[in-house]
């Protein structure tokens, strides 16, 4: 290691005199050095105090500029090198090199940047805003016959996206047509997996998702579906997933979805129908949230249940019933969640049975398809009177219902279970299903929601609850008192924060509780003439109108 020594004494002095071939010779020992020991020459490199040098021998005419570009690629292998090089002003010199037309230099200084910069999210946003995605961008395009070059680019590519101030900059390049031209001429499944590293994380952007398919990589990810949905060869199922995972990524745009949907008649939404009734369960799965997908705005729901969309994922579902795939599971009702929001859905979904064929997964102890499967229910019911009625007297379910709503662990589960609770008695109106919720427990769980924090769901057991007090006061007059109602409709309006149509329907069910003689005296008891004479001069109008009539009703019965 003394030569190691000499080495750099030497290298001082020959970088001072720039003779070029002395210089060249020391730069070839100390990569001879780090081939054989790359820590202890790092160290050496380090204490010798010959980094600052290194700077300036960063020269676009220099014959040694990519030899001194390699010894910092090597030495920033190493962790504690990495903060002394952005110290000795690396950086900059290294990223004015990326314009240079020699492809050894282009290569060495990318790798050099590269493993400075490795791991460390502010350094990398620093060669952002200097600007190097568009001139990395430029090289993958002019360089793309140089394998080494391309993949330096692309491990470059794939550590930048990470970052979400890198997307507006890819999103400004032609970075998408630079990629998809890439896959398509990759034959080689590593190579292949290197630009699928990349264009995942760039395709969560939507401006980039857009680019994307209109460069055409959605037909190379069908190609590959293609060719690998009959393997069992490991990497090939995994690269038919992650061909499919990013098919389902792209249709989270907007308008993406919209260009690949092409109205129900396009080549890609057709492609994706087909996974659906696949024995393959990756198929299965991105089939079935591709739909998911497309189900995102009312023409494209109603177009697809026109076009019997909903028999192919019942057809799905049944065949997932017993021990089936949860994800499959999850990802179908997810679908016809979506499609069951268009008003003119819903009737043509309930008579093709998909309420029978969601409620055979009642029995799930899986909370991502307990909470899918209530959603699905709830949006069934929304104004259907017949279904909610028909729902509502189905006890196993109110009682599953009933069971979920204590799913502490489970914040949506829980929610889900008393918005459908809750939408049963007021889609439904029927004394029946009043009776079979009160039967089944249900009530204290629709006045514990009373005191949600998402007004919506305040909201809904409030109507809920007054639509009970209206009809079958006497079944509910128990639970209603034992769980407190009263108190927290007290509570409710004389709390500022609460939203107006919190105080107007909590005044509404006021004046329905009073026919119960025991929910009656506890009004009396608590002073609710005070807390409503107030709201009198409330700035809605309604809620004024209410407390007028509210007020009425309390000095009438007192």
């Amino acid at each position: 290691m003394d030569n190691l020594s000499d080495t750099l004494k030497k290298l001082k002095i020959t970088a001072v005199d720039r003779t070029d071939d002395s210089l060249e010779g020391c730069l070839d020992c100390l990569l001879q050095a780090l081939a054989q020991n790359n820590m202890e020459t790092s160290e050496k490199i380090q204490g010798s105090g010959i980094l600052q040098l290194f700077a300036s021998l960063l020269v676009p005419q220099s014959s040694c500029t990519a030899k001194v570009a390699n010894i910092i690629a090597e030495i920033a292998k190493n962790e504690f090198m990495r903060i002394p090089c952005v110290d000795a002003g690396l950086i900059s010199p290294l990223v004015q090199l990326l314009n240079s037309k020699d492809q050894e230099v282009l290569l060495q200084t990318g790798r050099a940047l590269g493993n400075i910069c490795y791991d460390s999210h502010s350094l990398q946003a620093q060669l952002i805003n200097m600007g190097v995605i568009p001139t990395l961008v430029k090289l993958l395009g002019i360089h793309c016959q140089n394998a080494a070059l391309t993949e330096m680019c692309l491990v470059a590519f794939g550590n930048l996206a990470e970052l979400e101030s890198s997307k507006e900059q890819f999103a400004s390049t032609n970075i998408a047509e630079e990629l998809v031209k890439l896959f398509k001429k990759q034959i080689d499944h590593d190579k292949r997996e290197m630009v699928f590293e990349v264009l995942a994380p760039l395709a969560e952007n939507d401006a980039i998702k857009l680019q994307l398919v209109e460069a055409g990589l959605v037909e190379c990810l069908l190609e590959i579906v293609q060719q690998k949905v009959d393997s069992d060869k490991e990497e090939d199922i995994a690269e038919l997933k992650t061909a499919s995972d990013l098919m389902v990524l792209l249709l989270l745009g907007d308008e993406s979805m919209q260009k690949l949907f092409e109205g129900g008649k396009g080549n890609v939404f057709q492609r994706v129908l087909s996974w659906i009734p696949s024995n393959n369960h990756q198929l299965q799965l991105a089939g079935a949230l591709a739909i998911a997908n497309f189900a995102r705005n009312d023409g494209n729901c109603i177009h697809m249940v026109d076009n019997g969309i909903v028999e192919k994922l019942m057809d799905l579902l049944d065949r997932h019933v017993e021990d089936g795939n949860v994800t499959v599971q999850h990802a179908a009702l997810s679908a016809l969640r979506n499609l069951a929001i268009p008003v003119v859905n819903k009737a043509k979904m309930l008579s093709a049975g998909v309420t029978e064929a969601v409620l055979k997964f009642l029995k799930s102890e899986m909370p991502p398809v307990q909470f899918k499967l209530l959603g699905t229910l709830r949006m069934l019911i929304d104004a259907q009177a017949e279904a909610a009625e028909q729902l509502g007297k189905n006890v196993k379910l109110v009682e599953r219902l009933v069971e979920w709503c204590e799913a502490k662990d489970h914040a949506g589960v829980m929610g889900e279970s008393n918005r459908l609770l809750s939408a049963l008695i007021r889609h439904s109106k029927s004394k029946d299903v009043i009776k079979t919720i009160v039967q089944s427990g249900g009530i204290k769980h629709l006045v514990t929601m009373a005191t949600s924090e998402h007004v919506i769901m305040q909201n809904e057991a409030l109507v809920a609850l007054a639509l009970i007090a209206a009809l079958e006061l006497g079944t509910a007059e128990k639970d209603l008192e034992s769980a407190k109602l009263v108190q927290i409709l007290h509570t409710l309006l004389a709390d500022e924060r609460s939203a107006p149509e919190i105080k107007y329907n909590s005044m509404v069910l006021i004046c329905a509780l009073m026919g119960s003689e025991s929910l009656h005296k506890e009004v009396q008891d608590l002073a609710f003439l005070d807390v409503v004479s107030k709201l009198r001069s409330h700035e809605n109008k309604s809620v004024a109108q209410q407390a007028s009539l509210t007020e009425q009703r309390l000095a009438v019965e007192s």
